[in-house]
């Protein structure tokens, strides 16, 4: 069995909680058969040690982008982002989008145009955007359609069916995070066992939103697991099934 953390951010991980190492925490994440990762890049400044992780580990993917809440930092061009992505371990454009919970909408004009230069690079270069999506979900979806937005995934999926839909009809991914686990997350559970199983994603965003059984605690690439084993229940299926379908969906989406 194999499964694949769709979205991670390995150079951000607490890895003293997980034996003091990539190494180790790489091994740990293989006994529990999460086996490959795409380390998201959100800034040009730790671009380098994202990229510098893929070129080290053949089971570590990276993307190039800059994520809606960085501030203060280096804004690329459409043609900067174009040239950065131009490595074959780098298969992905993004963490892109739109988010209204951390920034203010009536002042996020630049999310708008930083939002269209990544479509326009994705576009380009034939790599699926990462779409973060925070109470922005009406404007995400408008742009995405206005630019003709080519190959993407909901990344971290939270909002209801009807969004997910409209992603589906322009034949986007949806991947769930540990959320789905959560207490809370009734509503997007059902929406979970209504995605199509070919457009199905797993992830764990670590070292954010860790998933139950261990919520509060550091979160790991490894814990994959757990999101593939809440869906397998959701759906009413193995996790086998889950893990297969997640991982022929990635290397189907990124082209590997």
């Amino acid at each position: 069995m194999q499964i694949i953390d769709s979205h991670c951010h390995i150079d951000k991980v607490d890895l003293s909680a997980f034996g003091g190492s990539v190494d180790t925490m790489l091994a740990h994440a293989k006994t529990l058969s999460v086996t490959e990762f795409l380390c998201v890049c959100i800034n040009l400044e730790d671009f380098s040690k994202c990229l510098s992780l893929a070129d080290k580990y053949p089971q570590i993917y990276t993307s190039v982008g800059v994520h809606p809440t960085e501030q203060n930092c280096k804004d690329p061009t459409v043609e900067e982002l174009i040239k950065l992505a131009n490595h074959k371990k780098i298969i992905a454009i993004g963490e892109t989008g739109l988010d209204y919970f951390h920034v203010d909408k009536k002042t996020a004009s630049w999310q708008k145009e930083r939002f269209v230069r990544h479509i326009k690079a994705s576009n380009n270069t034939g790599k699926p955007m990462i779409i973060h999506m925070r109470n922005a979900k009406e404007d995400v979806i408008k742009m995405l359609i206005d630019e003709k937005a080519e190959k993407a995934v909901m990344h971290c999926f939270s909002e209801d069916l009807e969004t997910a839909e409209a992603a589906l009809d322009l034949g986007f991914y949806i991947s769930f995070s540990g959320v789905i686990t959560f207490k809370s997350a009734q509503s997007l559970r059902e929406v979970a066992k209504k995605i199509p199983e070919d457009r199905l994603l797993v992830e764990t965003d670590a070292p954010y939103l860790t998933p139950t059984p261990y919520r509060g605690k550091a979160n790991s690439p490894a814990y994959s697991y757990y999101v593939v084993e809440k869906l397998a229940e959701i759906r009413e299926t193995s996790i086998q099934s889950i893990a297969n379908t997640t991982t022929n969906n990635f290397k189907k989406l990124f082209s590997l």
